[in-house]
């Protein structure tokens, strides 16, 4: 290492949630540890502020860093011992270790595959990339996918950004991730419910999804992900409607505010959220689930506690720790 402390050079352009942007609540847990120095820059924007590091020609490099080609980020950046990007940007790096955090698996599944994701990280991985899943789960998914070897991925959940405690919702609020079908099929009954306790649905979607659930004129409120932090204060219960796909960090940040939260007992919500949010095997179950957390105090009120405990799990201080942690474990390992 250049110093007793590691130099990390951290990609702020990188894993964005409708909470805020993670990679920059991440920097600033880090900042606090006192356990690195960081070097913050942007791989496809502009800088933001005066601590931020300039890229020059950044523009003219970025398409080429989406296929992780291009010239090495280590001649544009102050020398560090190791670079952290996130999101579709990977520039490559010739004499500094790379980490790279997967968080979006869309782009590795099924008909959706990207092939132009699947051979940036597979290029990545041959000139020495590590790569960060977010849990167990994904990162054999990962491995699979890719078809490498499994010490080349390790597990750090990300940074959930932090929320405000929510104390008067009174909305079922739907977070909707990636699929919108199983919320046509669930929609009519959450209605029903919703109005007879005098109360209204309200989804967080994309444009894309929520123009698809205003053709079907149902009477629920859409929320664009910009307005999630407001809805979350707006909420009495959430349900959480994902492919799996990314990080349930919407799901998390409701069990850091204390409101009860239901979601489909999959696999990555089984090894993240079981034992603190309300796991349904069917949408049959959904309905009695609710109507149980809406109308017992003592079920919130447990459900509510073991939420915020969990949540700590994912607070951005953990991740700093965590990831500090890796990143003095890959400065020592590392071989160029």
């Amino acid at each position: 290492m250049s110093s007793e402390l590691p130099r990390v050079g951290l990609d702020l352009d990188g894993s964005l949630e409708s909470l805020g942007n993670s990679m920059t609540d991440l920097a600033n847990a880090l900042d606090a540890t006192g356990e690195c120095v960081l070097v913050r820059f942007r791989s496809h924007s502009a800088p933001t502020s005066p601590n931020e590091a300039r890229l020059a020609l950044r523009s003219l490099w970025t398409p080429l860093w989406r296929r992780s080609l291009g010239p090495s980020l280590d001649r544009l950046l102050d020398p560090v011992d190791v670079v952290h990007v996130a999101g579709r940007t990977t520039p490559p790096t010739k004499s500094t270790p790379l980490i790279i955090s997967v968080d979006d698996l869309r782009p590795l599944r099924g008909e959706s595959r990207e092939y132009q994701r699947i051979n940036q990280l597979r290029r990545a991985v041959r000139h020495g990339a590590t790569l960060v899943a977010s849990t167990r789960s994904a990162g054999r998914e990962v491995q699979s996918v890719l078809d490498i070897d499994r010490a080349r991925v390790v597990v750090v959940p990300p940074a959930v950004p932090l929320v405000q405690p929510t104390v008067t919702g009174t909305a079922i609020v739907v977070n909707l991730t990636g699929v919108v079908k199983p919320f046509f099929t669930l929609a009519p009954a959450l209605i029903e419910f919703a109005k007879s306790q005098g109360t209204h649905v309200e989804a967080v979607t994309s444009a894309q999804m929520a123009q698809r659930i205003r053709s079907r004129g149902l009477g629920v409120r859409l929320r664009p992900r910009s307005d999630a932090r407001s809805a979350l204060r707006e909420a009495r219960v959430v349900l959480h409607v994902s492919d799996g796909a990314r990080f349930p960090s919407f799901a998390i940040a409701a069990l850091a505010a204390g409101v009860p939260t239901i979601a489909r007992a999959t696999t990555i919500n089984r090894e993240l959220l079981s034992g603190a949010a309300a796991l349904t095997e069917s949408d049959d179950e959904v309905i009695p689930t609710l109507n149980e957390i809406w109308e017992s105090p003592t079920r919130r009120a447990i459900m509510t506690a073991a939420g915020r405990s969990r949540a700590e799990d994912f607070a951005p201080a953990t991740a700093a720790r965590a990831y500090a942690a890796l990143y003095r474990e890959v400065v020592r390992g590392w071989n160029p």
